[in-house]
């Protein structure tokens, strides 16, 4: 018995110490026992972020605030490229911005009409791409077609259905875009705009999510679930971030837009 305590006694410790060793017990082990983690250099990385963060799981229960995840891009480079994954959800968020900047708004400058897109039998273009846009006064818009004047029913078509309240008039190869009174109802209607753009954005980052979190799914056999776990909340995070400044960019645009 003696002898097999002498044993035994230094076995916690060495435990302790091993670099290969993690937070997950093995079946029907005490509680409190780490285990042997996944083979593989990799795997322990990903094994030593969990014993750092696996709390956050058990932060679950109700009436109970989680704790953000934070995992290191460095650590799971080899899963996923999460800054790839936050460079794609701003690119959405940037995306909105310039909309609401460029065609939302109650102050009309020739720059409005730049974007809007012309569907052509050559295909979509640009109307700056097909025509010379000037504002000739404050009350109306020109847009000159001579250089493509089989274009211009198109591009009164793309105008009228901009969304932006305008009734274009047409003489010649010269469109006439008369700017609309900024009325209570015009204001209104731009809020409707913002909003549908607002969503749109969110189905964009809804599909950057979608793509990352089936990108971790393809390492389903390869690391463990805990991992998987946590790089998939990491991405959710990530999104709901997104969402949140959203928000906020569609919550100022309508207090512009309605005061």
């Amino acid at each position: 018995m003696a002898l097999a305590l002498r044993w035994l006694r230094p076995l916690p410790s060495l435990l302790h110490r091993a670099p290969f060793l993690g937070t997950r017990g093995l079946p029907g082990a005490p509680p409190g026992w780490p285990a042997l983690l996944l083979e593989g250099c990799s795997q322990c990385g990903h094994q030593a972020l969990l014993s750092r963060q696996l709390a956050t799981k058990k932060a679950k229960g109700k009436g109970q605030s989680q704790a953000k995840v934070n995992i290191s891009a460095a650590l799971v480079e080899d899963i996923i490229n999460l800054e790839e994954t936050s460079e794609d959800m701003q690119a959405v968020i940037e995306a909105l911005k310039e909309d609401f900047s460029r065609n939302i708004s109650v102050r009309t400058s020739p720059g409005v009409l730049d974007h809007v897109t012309v569907m052509t039998k050559d295909g979509k273009f640009p109307l700056n791409q097909l025509g010379q846009i000037s504002q000739k006064s404050p009350q109306l818009i020109i847009v000159n077609m001579a250089n493509f004047p089989e274009s211009t029913a198109a591009a009164m078509k793309a105008i009228r259905e901009s969304g932006m309240n305008l009734n274009p008039e047409v003489d010649g190869t010269v469109i006439r875009v008369p700017v609309p009174k900024v009325t209570r109802e015009h204001r209104e209607s731009l809020a409707k705009l913002a909003k549908q753009s607002t969503n749109k954005s969110k189905e964009a980052l809804r599909k950057v999510r979608s793509k990352s979190i089936s990108q971790v799914k393809k390492f389903k056999s390869k690391v463990s679930e805990d991992t998987l776990w946590l790089l998939e909340k990491q991405i959710q995070q990530m999104a709901d971030e997104a969402v949140a400044e959203m928000d906020k960019l569609l919550a100022a645009k309508t207090k512009e837009l309605l005061g």
